[in-house]
């Protein structure tokens, strides 16, 4: 088995990215990547132990995208527009300072928003301060953590809230609720062209969260591909298999790659295990066949 898309306590995962590795191995995967949400704060870490454990290692990343241009209005609605979706960098293997100054700068922006979130609290009668939030990010404050809204969820799960991090959502951190505040982002053309110049692919995570109707997602794909994406991560646990299966033959008809992936986050999703895509798959090796620097 491989997995191309999973997380750590870099970002809003609940295994450190060495015990991710260790997780990877004890679950017979050969191929992992890394991809927490806007940093590579736990490369380093997990490149070592996979080196250890004998696992091959993709470093990778899942950037915020910026999806309220005239693209997301004429090919996903009007209803749609100001919404995000998230493009993965697999073989992120040379950065450029391009690269890095963006991921700096996209880590700056979101410790204004969580600041920011936690006055809103604070004014709506929820006595908190950002260390308190940070308390309940998951493992060591390793170098690069990336807070977020799930840290948000574990602090008001804490205080007794609410009951779980899904309430959390619903009633207070999902969009539109009290306490929503849009994620820092990156246009798309701007992150496509930093992960290729930084020794990787672009790739769409999770088509189906684009919210698009079936008969306007294959030229919204296409024009992606002529604006930069290089791939498609067809299969995802979220989506149905049915789905996941006309989304690899769009990316085959579209000469795209194609990418599969757990999105494992521990703890935080459950339902989500390593190695296992929709409808509880094994993700297979073949997925790698034909990616530059990620097939060999």
């Amino acid at each position: 088995m491989i997995d191309l898309h999973t997380h750590s306590t870099a970002s809003d995962g609940s295994f450190s990215p060495s015990a991710l590795v260790a997780e990877a191995e004890k679950r017979g995967i050969s191929v992992l990547a890394l991809t927490d949400h806007d940093t590579t704060g736990g490369l380093e870490e997990a490149e070592k132990a996979a080196l250890e454990l004998g696992i091959r290692f993709i470093p990778g990343i899942e950037l915020e995208i910026a999806w309220n241009q005239e693209t997301a209005a004429s090919n996903a609605g009007a209803r749609n527009a100001g919404r995000e979706f998230h493009l993965l960098g697999l073989g992120i293997s040379r950065p450029t300072p391009e690269f890095r100054a963006a991921v700096e700068e996209l880590a700056r922006r979101r410790e204004d928003r969580n600041h920011e979130m936690v006055d809103m609290m604070n004014k709506a009668g929820i006595t908190a301060s950002y260390d308190d939030v940070k308390a309940c990010a998951s493992g060591p404050k390793n170098r690069g953590q990336s807070i977020g809204r799930l840290h948000f969820a574990g602090f008001l799960v804490k205080r007794k809230i609410v009951k779980n991090h899904e309430q959390a959502f619903i009633r207070y951190l999902g969009r539109g609720k009290p306490f929503f505040i849009p994620k820092a982002s990156l246009e798309f053309e701007q992150a496509a062209e930093l992960i290729r110049k930084s020794g990787g692919i672009a790739v769409l995570a999770h088509p189906m969260t684009l919210y698009t109707a079936w008969g306007r997602l294959p030229d919204l794909i296409k024009k992606l591909k002529e604006r930069g994406l290089d791939g498609l991560e067809a299969w995802h646990p979220n989506a149905k298999v049915s789905y996941c299966q006309r989304l690899e033959e769009l990316g085959k008809k579209l000469g795209l790659y194609l990418t599969a992936g757990s999105d494992f986050h521990g703890e935080a999703r459950p339902d989500r295990k390593l190695g296992i895509t929709a409808g509880g798959r094994k993700i297979k090796v073949s997925f790698l066949e034909g990616i530059p620097g990620l097939s060999n």
